[in-house]
């Protein structure tokens, strides 16, 4: 019975802090009502490595990282449509990457682009994007051997991981969901994105169910 009781606690804990890393705009049904494809955009990534290294190849990996996550959340999104049956679809990132490298847009300057440029470039209502911190390189995996004294040094934290989706016509948030990265994230990126949005699939605001009973409500 006591373990039942602790249980519990604990999920209870776990879904208010979920909660809490999950932002959604009061004008999300307005601003996104005629939404029908999203582009996903690499993530920018800021990597702190123990590894004496040079920036030139610093930098390499940064983008390594943001291309994985791009490519993670295509293969997430294309696994589970069928079953989330989501209200939008989600341009194919070779496109993506393409369209942008013809208009001399690649990773180092994508950040100087508004969403609203971007939007209008790939021709798409929203963007997808987000930020990377990283103290390692979670495309080679993240370490499985654990010890009591990473915990308590903060080595068994690895980073943190922010994803947004933003409304192409106004280039205002939409929603953001943030989510630490530690040893039990899973064991690569694709581990990382389908822990993270199985943690926000009850928030993620295109499953089409959702998007059918605000329709009806604003009726």
């Amino acid at each position: 019975m006591k373990k039942n009781f602790i249980y519990v606690v604990l999920f209870t804990t776990l879904a208010l802090n979920a909660q809490k890393n999950i932002y959604e705009s009061d004008k999300f049904e307005v601003l996104s009502s005629e939404h029908e494809v999203l582009a996903i955009i690499p993530f920018l990534t800021n990597l702190e490595l123990k590894d004496n290294i040079s920036k030139i190849e610093l930098k390499a990996l940064e983008k390594k990282e943001g291309y994985a996550v791009q490519d993670a959340l295509e293969i997430y999104f294309s696994r589970i449509k069928k079953k989330k049956k989501f209200s939008v679809e989600f341009q194919n990132i070779k496109n993506t990457n393409a369209i942008l490298a013809k208009n001399d847009i690649d990773y180092e300057n994508i950040d100087v682009f508004t969403i609203k440029e971007l939007c209008k470039i790939l021709e798409v209502d929203g963007i997808i994007s987000g930020n990377l911190d990283l103290n390692i390189l979670l495309s080679k995996g993240i370490p499985s051997d654990f010890s009591f004294i990473d915990y308590l040094l903060g080595d068994s934290n690895y980073g943190r991981i922010g994803m947004k989706i933003s409304d192409g016509d106004s280039g205002k948030l939409l929603w953001k969901y943030e989510k630490e990265i530690n040893k039990k994230s899973g064991k690569n990126t694709n581990d990382l994105i389908d822990g993270m949005m199985k943690s926000a699939t009850r928030k993620f605001p295109y499953e089409r169910e959702k998007a059918k009973k605000s329709k009806r409500i604003n009726r």
